[in-house]
């Protein structure tokens, strides 16, 4: 039987896999690196051997023979929890609370965040900060835009040529630089790079749904699939052929 190895859900991207090899790459999302715990693992060329937060925005490459790699964007509360632990650096490494109950295989397949969420406890963070609707946003025409943006996860994507700062201006009724302003102010991104990320999540999610590159780029509002690779591989530091092996396993 064929399952997935990779769980999307708003704000979040969930990956158990094995021969994770990442080259020097950066994206907005906080990263969240644990690997299990006869794993061999490097970070930056560094030996990992405990849990790992790497902040957004941070050039890093990772090699890991297993383990699980969770993606977070920062203006969940998630985000915000492991921010503060950062204590402005670029990354740390977690202790793992002695006595733990740990358990890193994945038991059931469809409830991977449910045994992350359980995991969480063993690094003294609250499970529930993986709720999707914890957010540090307050204002709410940014809400209600970030809202329309979920429709992805549960509906068909809306195109992105709808998404132009100007025009998503005008339906927020802001003028296009107080628009970016907020919205940065909000999200703790700016907007371009935002809704690439948010493309590039789509595009993960269609291939995971069975389809092509090329039907996932179209899909996701890219030019070709040639952009879709290029812009692939400098998010997520491998191929999409490498990603494909990662999203999903033979059981």
């Amino acid at each position: 039987m064929t399952n997935s190895n990779v769980w999307i859900k708003t704000g979040l991207v969930l990956t158990y896999g094995e021969s994770i090899d990442a080259d020097y790459h950066s994206h907005l999302a906080m990263q969240l690196i644990w690997p299990d715990s006869d794993a061999m693992c490097t970070l930056n060329g560094e030996t990992l051997q405990s849990v790992a937060i790497i902040d957004s925005r941070q050039t890093h490459c990772l090699s890991m023979t297993k383990g699980w790699v969770l993606l977070i964007e920062p203006s969940s509360m998630l985000g915000q929890s492991l921010k503060e632990r950062l204590n402005s650096q670029s990354w740390v490494s977690m202790p793992i609370l002695q006595g733990a109950d740990i358990e890193l295989p994945i038991k059931h397949q469809g409830d991977a965040f449910g045994h992350f969420a359980s995991l969480l406890a063993a690094i003294n963070l609250d499970g529930s900060l993986l709720d999707t609707d914890l957010s540090i946003v307050t204002d709410p025409r940014i809400g209600e835009l970030l809202d329309e943006l979920n429709l992805c996860f549960t509906a068909s994507c809306t195109k992105p040529n709808q998404w132009r700062a100007k025009e998503v201006a005008q339906k927020c009724h802001l003028s296009e630089s107080r628009f970016l302003h907020l919205f940065s102010q909000q999200v703790g991104i700016a907007w371009r790079p935002y809704l690439l990320w948010r493309r590039m999540t789509c595009a993960l999610q269609m291939m995971m749904n069975g389809a092509t590159a090329t039907e996932a780029a179209y899909g996701a509002g890219f030019s070709d699939s040639a952009h879709l690779s290029r812009t692939f591989r400098s998010t997520f530091g491998m191929t999409i052929r490498q990603a494909k092996s990662l999203l999903i396993s033979e059981k």
